[in-house]
């Protein structure tokens, strides 16, 4: 089935709003992808505050749609069918979302698709590459670090792997304070670690000893390793090799990620490795999980950096997936649910 499809995304402090066109071959047209972020009001903060970030949502969600449906050029009866990420994410944030996806269903008498956030960053690559094969799907973001089966868009998706404590994006965020960098983090290190040196610093791995989990990870232990390194030189009243510091935490982070993602994909049997989420525009993930998937005789795909981060175009994405595949639109009561697992790709 072909179709226009609205995308809403509110789960953190990005308004996103897209627009995809499908057509009956499965291929998706990306025709609008409007995105209003509060992440200057947070800035300030150091990170996220949920109730700041549901107050900039209600600010901006009308006028993002607006400007999206301007953008495509469509009016409200071209649209086929809403989706909206219905979790996971900051609670706050999801309801203002869910409740205007809603309200634009009703109005437009059209189905609404409550969709799972994660399963969206997977999605999204299909506006850039098209259809998505069986992949293994390597998600990096501010809230995850996962490694998923995923047969099918539009599930069962299988979790093979998670963080057990802060996530790459947490890490990337909290290093750049220690190294008084601007938040959010993950941009100024990756721009800083340009000019320094990889391997200047031994900073940890986490989670790769023979007995430890295989596909879980864990950065707090780096994190702690990257505090008490800059602490010591300041006491030794040492200036900081910033560029290198980042440099060296970053390339343990991106072995880490890269590692067990080749090595998931391998063991599973898949022969495409997928990189979604905000770190996912990391130049030096990027570039390593090009060399590993050439070395392992694998296929990556990342969508391009305006894709990883959250947006309403990764909701749009799958929402036309699914209404092309028939699934079963959501209930107009679709609640918001902030722990959402990962399995549910489609809230019913």
């Amino acid at each position: 089935m072909s179709g226009l499809v609205l995308g809403i995304e509110t789960s953190c402090d990005e308004t996103g709003v897209g627009l995809v066109r499908i057509d009956e071959a499965g291929a998706s047209t990306l025709l609008a992808n409007e995105i209003a972020s509060s992440v200057d009001e947070h800035a300030r903060f150091g990170g996220v505050v949920p109730e700041v970030a549901s107050r900039a949502h209600l600010q901006a969600m009308v006028p993002a749609v607006h400007r999206a449906m301007a953008t495509a050029g469509v009016r409200p009866r071209d649209v086929d069918a809403v989706a909206v990420t219905a979790g996971p994410g900051l609670a706050g944030a999801l309801l203002i979302g869910v409740a205007a996806a809603k309200a634009y269903a009703a109005a437009w008498d059209v189905p609404l698709y409550g969709v799972n956030h994660l399963a969206a960053h997977v999605a999204v690559d299909t506006l850039q590459h098209g259809p998505l094969p069986p992949a293994l799907a390597l998600l990096v973001s501010g809230g995850h670090s996962s490694l998923l089966d995923v047969p099918d868009l539009a599930g069962p998706v299988t979790p093979l792997g998670a963080t057990i404590d802060d996530a790459a994006g947490e890490a990337f965020d909290k290093v750049a304070r220690l190294l008084g960098l601007p938040f959010p983090g993950g941009p100024h290190i990756d721009r800083v670690a340009r000019d320094g040196d990889g391997t200047a610093i031994a900073f940890p791995r986490g989670l790769t000893g023979p007995r430890d989990a295989p596909f879980d990870f864990s950065f707090s232990g780096l994190k702690t390793a990257v505090a008490r390194h800059v602490e010591a030189l300041e006491r030794a009243g040492t200036p900081i090799p910033v560029a290198d510091v980042a440099a060296s935490f970053q390339e343990a982070v991106v072995d880490v990620l890269t590692a067990k993602a080749v090595r998931a994909a391998r063991e599973r049997g898949m022969e495409t490795l997928l990189l979604g989420g905000g770190v996912a525009a990391n130049s030096r993930l990027r570039e390593l999980a090009q060399s590993r998937c050439d070395a392992a005789g694998l296929t990556l795909r990342v969508p391009r950096p305006g894709l990883c981060t959250d947006n309403g175009a990764m909701v749009a994405a799958l929402g036309a997936h699914l209404l092309a595949v028939g699934a079963k639109p959501s209930p107009l009561d679709l609640p918001a649910d902030s722990s959402l697992p990962v399995t549910d790709v489609l809230v019913g």
